[in-house]
Protein backbone atom coordinates (compact mmCIF):
# COMPACT_ATOMS: atom_id res chain seq x y z
CA UNK A 1 0.00 0.00 0.00
CA UNK A 2 1.28 3.49 -0.89
CA UNK A 3 1.84 5.52 2.28
CA UNK A 4 0.51 9.09 2.32
CA UNK A 5 2.63 11.75 4.01
CA UNK A 6 1.09 14.79 5.70
CA UNK A 7 1.93 16.91 2.65
CA UNK A 8 0.29 14.32 0.36
CA UNK A 9 -2.81 14.40 2.52
CA UNK A 10 -2.92 18.20 2.36
CA UNK A 11 -2.66 18.04 -1.44
CA UNK A 12 -5.56 15.56 -1.52
CA UNK A 13 -7.83 18.20 0.04
CA UNK A 14 -7.52 20.54 -2.96
CA UNK A 15 -10.76 19.19 -4.56
CA UNK A 16 -12.57 20.12 -1.34
CA UNK A 17 -11.10 23.64 -1.51
CA UNK A 18 -12.24 23.82 -5.14
CA UNK A 19 -15.76 22.85 -4.08
CA UNK A 20 -15.67 25.61 -1.46
CA UNK A 21 -14.55 28.15 -4.07
CA UNK A 22 -17.33 27.14 -6.47
CA UNK A 23 -19.97 27.37 -3.73
CA UNK A 24 -18.67 30.79 -2.69
CA UNK A 25 -18.87 31.93 -6.32
CA UNK A 26 -22.30 30.48 -7.09
CA UNK A 27 -24.04 30.79 -3.72
CA UNK A 28 -22.14 33.60 -2.04
CA UNK A 29 -21.21 31.40 0.90
CA UNK A 30 -19.09 28.33 1.50
CA UNK A 31 -19.69 28.27 5.25
CA UNK A 32 -21.59 24.97 5.39
CA UNK A 33 -19.12 22.96 3.34
CA UNK A 34 -16.21 24.67 5.10
CA UNK A 35 -17.50 23.67 8.53
CA UNK A 36 -18.35 20.19 7.26
CA UNK A 37 -14.87 19.77 5.78
CA UNK A 38 -13.18 20.94 8.98
CA UNK A 39 -15.32 18.60 11.04
CA UNK A 40 -14.53 15.75 8.66
CA UNK A 41 -10.78 16.23 9.19
CA UNK A 42 -11.03 16.60 12.98
CA UNK A 43 -13.46 13.70 13.37
CA UNK A 44 -11.34 11.36 11.26
CA UNK A 45 -8.16 12.29 13.13
CA UNK A 46 -9.97 11.70 16.41
CA UNK A 47 -11.40 8.35 15.39
CA UNK A 48 -8.00 7.34 14.02
CA UNK A 49 -6.41 7.77 17.45
CA UNK A 50 -9.33 6.01 19.15
CA UNK A 51 -9.16 3.04 16.78
CA UNK A 52 -5.39 2.78 17.18
CA UNK A 53 -5.94 2.60 20.95
CA UNK A 54 -8.71 0.01 20.61
CA UNK A 55 -6.75 -2.16 18.20
CA UNK A 56 -3.84 -2.27 20.62
CA UNK A 57 -5.71 -3.16 23.81
CA UNK A 58 -8.89 -4.95 22.58
CA UNK A 59 -10.99 -4.17 25.65
CA UNK A 60 -14.50 -5.60 25.01
CA UNK A 61 -16.27 -3.19 27.38
CA UNK A 62 -14.82 -0.18 25.58
CA UNK A 63 -15.89 -1.62 22.21
CA UNK A 64 -19.43 -2.12 23.53
CA UNK A 65 -19.44 1.46 24.81
CA UNK A 66 -18.49 2.75 21.35
CA UNK A 67 -21.16 0.57 19.70
CA UNK A 68 -23.76 1.98 22.11
CA UNK A 69 -22.62 5.51 21.29
CA UNK A 70 -22.86 4.79 17.55
CA UNK A 71 -26.38 3.40 17.95
CA UNK A 72 -27.64 6.40 19.94
CA UNK A 73 -26.09 8.97 17.60
CA UNK A 74 -27.43 7.19 14.51
CA UNK A 75 -30.94 7.19 16.01
CA UNK A 76 -30.72 10.92 16.75
CA UNK A 77 -29.55 11.68 13.20
CA UNK A 78 -32.15 9.33 11.67
CA UNK A 79 -35.12 11.29 13.05
CA UNK A 80 -33.52 14.70 12.44
CA UNK A 81 -35.54 15.44 9.23
CA UNK A 82 -38.88 14.87 10.99
CA UNK A 83 -40.99 17.92 11.72
CA UNK A 84 -42.74 16.23 14.63
CA UNK A 85 -40.33 14.43 16.94
CA UNK A 86 -41.14 12.65 20.18
CA UNK A 87 -39.59 10.24 22.63
CA UNK A 88 -41.72 7.51 21.07
CA UNK A 89 -40.24 8.24 17.64
CA UNK A 90 -36.70 8.26 19.05
CA UNK A 91 -37.31 5.02 20.95
CA UNK A 92 -38.66 3.38 17.79
CA UNK A 93 -35.59 4.46 15.81
CA UNK A 94 -33.16 3.47 18.57
CA UNK A 95 -34.67 0.04 19.15
CA UNK A 96 -34.93 -0.63 15.42
CA UNK A 97 -31.28 0.25 14.82
CA UNK A 98 -30.12 -1.71 17.87
CA UNK A 99 -32.02 -4.89 17.00
CA UNK A 100 -31.56 -4.76 13.22
CA UNK A 101 -27.92 -3.72 13.42
CA UNK A 102 -26.94 -6.14 16.19
CA UNK A 103 -28.59 -9.08 14.45
CA UNK A 104 -26.65 -8.59 11.22
CA UNK A 105 -23.42 -7.67 12.97
CA UNK A 106 -23.56 -10.82 15.11
CA UNK A 107 -24.30 -12.96 12.05
CA UNK A 108 -21.27 -11.67 10.18
CA UNK A 109 -18.87 -11.73 13.13
CA UNK A 110 -19.84 -15.10 14.61
CA UNK A 111 -21.20 -17.16 11.71
CA UNK A 112 -19.51 -15.79 8.58
CA UNK A 113 -16.11 -14.57 9.81
CA UNK A 114 -16.02 -16.95 12.81
CA UNK A 115 -14.01 -14.48 14.89
CA UNK A 116 -12.53 -15.65 18.16
CA UNK A 117 -12.87 -13.59 20.23
CA UNK A 118 -15.83 -12.00 18.46
CA UNK A 119 -15.10 -8.48 19.76
CA UNK A 120 -11.89 -7.88 17.79
CA UNK A 121 -12.21 -4.11 17.21
CA UNK A 122 -10.50 -4.05 13.79
CA UNK A 123 -13.51 -6.01 12.51
CA UNK A 124 -16.31 -4.94 14.84
CA UNK A 125 -15.97 -1.14 14.61
CA UNK A 126 -15.74 -0.79 10.78
CA UNK A 127 -18.53 -3.31 10.16
CA UNK A 128 -20.73 -1.73 12.82
CA UNK A 129 -20.16 1.65 11.21
CA UNK A 130 -21.39 0.32 7.87
CA UNK A 131 -24.43 -1.35 9.45
CA UNK A 132 -25.55 1.61 11.54
CA UNK A 133 -24.81 4.21 8.85
CA UNK A 134 -26.90 2.39 6.26
CA UNK A 135 -29.66 1.63 8.75
CA UNK A 136 -29.65 5.28 9.81
CA UNK A 137 -29.95 6.54 6.23
CA UNK A 138 -32.74 4.09 5.45
CA UNK A 139 -34.63 5.08 8.60
CA UNK A 140 -34.17 8.76 7.90
CA UNK A 141 -35.55 8.47 4.38
CA UNK A 142 -38.36 6.14 5.44
CA UNK A 143 -39.44 8.15 8.47
CA UNK A 144 -39.47 11.45 6.58
CA UNK A 145 -41.44 9.96 3.68
CA UNK A 146 -43.86 8.27 6.08
CA UNK A 147 -44.50 11.55 7.90
CA UNK A 148 -45.34 13.37 4.67
CA UNK A 149 -47.37 10.50 3.16
CA UNK A 150 -49.37 9.98 6.37
CA UNK A 151 -51.17 13.28 5.79
CA UNK A 152 -52.72 12.04 2.55
CA UNK A 153 -53.15 8.25 2.73
CA UNK A 154 -53.85 5.52 5.24
CA UNK A 155 -51.09 4.41 7.58
CA UNK A 156 -50.50 1.05 5.86
CA UNK A 157 -50.21 2.68 2.43
CA UNK A 158 -47.94 5.42 3.78
CA UNK A 159 -45.65 2.83 5.40
CA UNK A 160 -45.52 0.81 2.17
CA UNK A 161 -44.62 3.86 0.07
CA UNK A 162 -42.04 5.01 2.62
CA UNK A 163 -40.43 1.56 2.82
CA UNK A 164 -40.15 1.39 -0.96
CA UNK A 165 -38.63 4.87 -1.23
CA UNK A 166 -36.14 4.25 1.57
CA UNK A 167 -34.85 1.04 -0.03
CA UNK A 168 -34.22 2.63 -3.45
CA UNK A 169 -30.60 3.62 -2.60
CA UNK A 170 -29.83 0.07 -1.46
CA UNK A 171 -31.36 -1.49 -4.57
CA UNK A 172 -29.54 0.99 -6.81
CA UNK A 173 -26.26 0.22 -5.05
CA UNK A 174 -26.74 -3.52 -5.65
CA UNK A 175 -27.54 -2.89 -9.31
CA UNK A 176 -24.64 -0.50 -9.91
CA UNK A 177 -21.80 -2.27 -8.10
CA UNK A 178 -19.15 -3.51 -10.49
CA UNK A 179 -20.77 -1.68 -13.43
CA UNK A 180 -20.94 1.95 -12.33
CA UNK A 181 -19.03 1.95 -9.06
CA UNK A 182 -16.42 0.12 -7.02
CA UNK A 183 -17.43 0.45 -3.35
CA UNK A 184 -15.07 2.09 -0.90
CA UNK A 185 -14.18 -1.05 1.04
CA UNK A 186 -13.33 -2.98 -2.11
CA UNK A 187 -11.30 -0.08 -3.50
CA UNK A 188 -9.40 0.27 -0.23
CA UNK A 189 -8.57 -3.43 -0.12
CA UNK A 190 -7.35 -3.46 -3.72
CA UNK A 191 -5.20 -0.36 -3.10
CA UNK A 192 -3.69 -2.07 -0.06
CA UNK A 193 -2.67 -5.07 -2.16
CA UNK A 194 -5.46 -7.56 -1.45
CA UNK A 195 -6.40 -9.89 -4.30
CA UNK A 196 -9.37 -8.45 -6.27
CA UNK A 197 -11.23 -11.76 -5.93
CA UNK A 198 -10.75 -11.72 -2.16
CA UNK A 199 -11.94 -8.11 -2.10
CA UNK A 200 -15.00 -9.13 -4.11
CA UNK A 201 -15.96 -11.78 -1.55
CA UNK A 202 -15.72 -9.27 1.27
CA UNK A 203 -17.75 -6.74 -0.70
CA UNK A 204 -20.52 -9.28 -1.34
CA UNK A 205 -20.60 -9.92 2.40
CA UNK A 206 -20.77 -6.21 3.23
CA UNK A 207 -23.41 -5.29 0.65
CA UNK A 208 -25.62 -8.20 1.69
CA UNK A 209 -25.20 -7.17 5.32
CA UNK A 210 -26.10 -3.50 4.85
CA UNK A 211 -29.04 -4.22 2.52
CA UNK A 212 -30.48 -6.71 5.00
CA UNK A 213 -29.87 -4.41 7.95
CA UNK A 214 -31.56 -1.50 6.17
CA UNK A 215 -34.66 -3.56 5.41
CA UNK A 216 -34.90 -5.04 8.91
CA UNK A 217 -34.38 -1.66 10.59
CA UNK A 218 -37.10 -0.14 8.43
CA UNK A 219 -39.53 -2.98 9.10
CA UNK A 220 -38.92 -2.77 12.83
CA UNK A 221 -39.27 1.02 12.83
CA UNK A 222 -42.70 0.95 11.21
CA UNK A 223 -43.77 -1.82 13.59
CA UNK A 224 -42.60 0.05 16.70
CA UNK A 225 -43.89 3.37 15.37
CA UNK A 226 -47.33 1.82 15.12
CA UNK A 227 -47.08 0.55 18.68
CA UNK A 228 -45.96 4.00 19.92
CA UNK A 229 -43.43 2.54 22.35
Amino acid sequence: MISLSISDTLLSTLPLLLAMAIMQWRLGSCRDIGIAGARMVLQLIGVGYILAFLFEYEWPWLGLLILSFMTIVSAIIAIRPLKQKSWATFNAALLSLFLGGSLHLAWILVVVLKLSPWYQPQFVIPLAGMVFANGMNALSLGAERFESERKHVERAEAAKNAFNAAMIPQVNALLAVGLVSLPGMMTGQILSGVSPLEAVRYQIMVMSMVAGASAVCLGLYFYFEGKKI
